[in-house]
């Protein structure tokens, strides 16, 4: 037996595969603690996003540096993707149970360095820490769902993680706003302590160690990961440049790093894709490249629904933050009910049902903006919200169903850092065209309608690919021959 297979077989013991899965199953004892660890590794990433987002206005008025606020996003995604990237490689050679014992603390310490910061270099610093930590740590969670969980519980999983996200989206800000108010900016960033604490004694008690002595000598993908960092940096500083020629110059250079990253990484004897990675003959390739548009299509929501909400139809800020995680809400209850789902063919439709759902969200959102209408707005958070609900656990399980069994690890790791990616690439991009149509010059309410309409006109058209990628891999998935996928 395999180190591999007897890590999979340590973290489930013998468990019926008959049937449908209970959500009662999750907190059996059997797997209760590994439930609680996985939605912890989940809060911390959800609850850290939120809380930094809330408390960096009043950090930055503290410290200055009102130029770099942007950067604390961009330098923490950037991180995150790159720890991420090289998270199954790590695993494979260290263990899961060091690896994520040791990228929580590599967490932990960039938390406590952004607390105790007396300048925004230093909470820069910590940013970079929280996303080196956190990308390995959501990274492994991935990975480890296959592992420690039976199949007919994945989608479950997957529900209880999305609750997870609804929760940080309601209590994130409110509890930041409260620690803010009443004590200190240093009090939201002190959060994570405790949560990271029971993370790694959760990681410790549940995840096997390695066994020495057969720990595979894989080489550190150095070249590879700084050309995809250098081109993350590039299209994010792109997205903030107001002069569009410089913009385009560094969407090129972007560009070409990537090109040179997937090159070098085709021929590498130890890839850090899997094989097969954003082929549009395969249902691995299409589902990853699901994962990726999807993702860029939400990302411009991210950015500018609660500023279109406040500029466009004046909303204050708590309304406004209620109406934008209206989508987490729809996400997380659509999640739970499809769960329940009992047939394959059901659970594939799920895959590209969601898509085709959130085309039209984001078209009723670019009408809402046209229109004025926040009628419609409101129905497109609930479509967006419930797009990923009922796609996203089924479609994450497919590519991890799909892949190979030498190489399920790269595959599940590479999920939430392709999620991560293309929220940033996204990001930058929703920002160079809202930019280049005139919103920073904009000075009304009515200056800012165009130029943020050219940015959800750009979101609807991420997601008929994304519509479109889905739809061809579940087809392949259920040709009989989709065996040799």
């Amino acid at each position: 037996m395999t180190v591999h297979e007897r890590e999979i077989t340590e973290m489930s013991p013998a468990a019926p595969e008959e049937g449908d899965g209970r959500w009662l199953e999750l907190l059996a004892p059997h797997y209760l603690v590994a439930t609680a660890m996985l939605c912890l590794g989940v809060a911390l990433y959800a609850f850290n996003g939120f809380l930094v987002s809330t408390v960096m206005p009043t950090t930055v008025a503290e410290l200055g540096g009102e130029a770099v606020i942007s950067w604390s996003l961009t330098l923490f995604l950037t991180a995150s993707i790159i720890a991420g990237a090289s998270a199954a490689m790590l695993k494979e050679r260290f263990g899961a149970r060091l690896v994520l014992t040791a990228a929580a603390l590599v967490f932990l310490a960039g938390t406590l360095l952004a607390a105790t910061a007396s300048t925004m270099a230093t909470v820069l610093l910590g940013r970079i820490g929280q996303g080196l930590g956190e990308g390995v740590v959501a990274a492994i969670c991935y990975a480890l769902i296959p592992e420690i969980f039976p199949r007919r519980l994945v989608p479950k999983v997957f529900g209880a993680e999305a609750l997870v996200w609804a929760l940080a989206a309601f209590g994130g800000p409110v509890l930041a706003g409260y620690l803010t108010e009443t004590i200190s900016w240093r009090a939201a960033f002190f959060v994570n302590v405790p949560i990271t604490a029971i993370f790694v004694l959760m990681a410790v008690t549940i995840v096997p160690k390695r066994q020495g002595g057969e720990v595979r000598n894989t080489s550190f993908p150095g070249l590879r990961l700084a050309l995809l960092a250098t081109a993350l940096v590039t299209v994010l500083v792109a997205g903030l440049s107001d002069v569009s020629s410089q913009a385009a110059i560094a969407l090129v250079v972007a560009a070409l790093a990537i090109v040179g990253s997937l090159r070098l990484d085709r021929r590498a004897k130890e890839t850090v894709l899997p094989s097969g990675a954003f082929s549009l003959n395969s249902t691995l390739g299409l589902g990853l490249w699901a994962v990726l548009l999807m993702s860029l299509a939400q990302a411009t929501s991210s950015v500018y629904l609660v500023f279109s909400l406040q500029n466009l139809w004046h909303f204050p800020p708590t309304a406004a933050g209620g109406m934008s995680a209206l989508m987490a809400i729809c996400w997380s209850l659509t999640a739970i009910g499809v769960a329940n789902l009992r047939t394959e063919d059901s659970k594939h439709s799920m895959i590209w049902i969601g898509p085709l759902l959130l085309v039209g969200g984001l078209g009723l959102l670019v009408a809402s903006l046209l229109s004025g209408k926040i009628a419609l707005l409101v129905v497109a958070q609930v479509a967006i919200g419930t797009a990923f609900g009922v796609s996203w656990g089924y479609l994450s399980q497919m590519l991890m169903d799909t892949a190979p069994a030498h190489e399920r690890d790269k595959t599940s790791t590479l999920l939430p850092t392709l999620q991560s990616a293309g929220y940033a690439l996204g990001g930058a991009l929703a920002g160079l065209a809202a930019n280049a149509a005139g919103l920073a010059a904009a000075r009304s309410a009515e200056g800012m309608r165009g130029p943020l309409i050219t940015a959800f006109i750009l979101a609807f058209f991420w997601s008929l690919p994304a519509a479109l990628v889905s739809w061809r891999a579940v087809r392949l998935l259920r040709k009989p021959s989709a065996g040799t996928r």
